[in-house]
C-alpha cells in the first residue's frame, strides 16, 4: 500500500484555507466591528475563490469545487460586514452571537 501524498497535501491545504478564516469572522462577529480590514483585499479574495471555484467546476474537480466554494462563502460573508455601515454590522453580529 502506497501513501498518496499529493491528495494528503491537498487536502491539508484545503483544510488549512478554509479553517484560515474562522478565526477572522468570529473576531468581526465577537467584537463587533471590521476596523482595520481592508474592503478591497476581501473584494479581491472573493474574486479569487469564485475564479478557483469555476476553475474546479469547468475541470470537474471537487477537491477543488468544495474548499475553494467554502472559502468563497466566508470571504463573501467578511466581505459583506465591512461594505456594511457600522451600525449593521453590529446587528448583524448581534443576531449570529447575541450573548457576547
Amino acid at each position: 500500500m502506497t501513501i498518496d501524498w499529493i491528495n494528503i497535501v491537498g487536502t491539508i491545504g484545503a483544510c488549512a484555507s478554509v479553517a484560515s478564516f474562522t478565526p477572522q469572522a468570529w473576531k468581526i462577529i465577537r467584537e463587533r466591528s471590521t476596523k482595520g480590514l481592508s474592503l478591497g483585499m476581501f473584494a479581491l479574495t472573493c474574486l479569487a475563490f469564485a475564479a478557483w471555484t469555476t476553475f474546479g467546476l469547468l475541470k470537474g474537480e471537487w477537491a477543488l469545487i468544495i474548499p475553494n466554494a467554502i472559502c468563497l462563502c466566508f470571504a463573501l460573508f467578511i466581505f459583506g460586514m465591512i461594505a456594511l455601515p457600522g451600525r449593521k454590522t453590529r446587528e448583524v453580529a448581534e443576531t449570529l452571537d447575541p450573548i457576547s
